[in-house]
């Protein structure tokens, strides 16, 4: 009878496993998406930066047009477009059950993405509210291993013991 036990805890860890690759898919899907939407974006920020305040044609882009850069609606448009493919993947991600430390992360990560406001300032100038999921999802993601996907501006700055804590720990 113990076989019998081992084998089906061995069956549910690999099922658990096979789970958690359809998160991994969706990950890597998730992760090309937001790099190209980032590089997308960079391209528009590159052409505020060089056409200034006035957002006028650089000297180059009106000597050689060939090498103009698409518009600030050609941007929006691609933009648009890859946030509608990312969508779909996103909601898969939310949907699909984590079984592993490593579909924890995947969730986490997104999350992560998705309430990158969280990361915009020092944790002790944030709400209650925001640090209790900043947290949570820092420790997930340093327990499964994955980076955060957005900057954490506090790094250097200790964490702040919560208000409710009778210790001061």
């Amino acid at each position: 009878m113990a076989s019998a036990t081992s084998s089906t805890e061995a069956n549910g860890a690999a099922s658990d496993k096979d789970d958690d690759l359809a998160l991994l898919a969706l990950e890597t899907q998730f992760n090309a998406l937001t790099s190209e939407l980032a590089a997308s974006q960079g391209v528009s920020n590159r052409r505020a930066i060089t056409r200034g305040s006035d957002n006028q044609p650089s000297a180059e882009e009106t000597l050689h047009p060939s090498v103009r850069e698409p518009s600030d609606q050609d941007a929006t448009q691609r933009a648009e477009a890859i946030l509608a493919r990312l969508y779909p993947i996103e909601r898969a991600i939310m949907a699909t059950p984590a079984h592993t430390i490593a579909g924890l992360g995947v969730k986490a990560r997104h999350a992560a993405y998705v309430m990158s406001q969280y990361w915009t300032a020092p944790i002790a100038r944030i709400d209650w509210d925001e640090q209790v999921v900043r947290l949570l999802i820092e420790s997930v993601c340093s327990i499964a291993n994955v980076a955060l996907p957005v900057s954490d501006p506090g790094a250097a700055e200790s964490h702040i013991a919560p208000v409710s804590d009778p210790n001061g720990v």
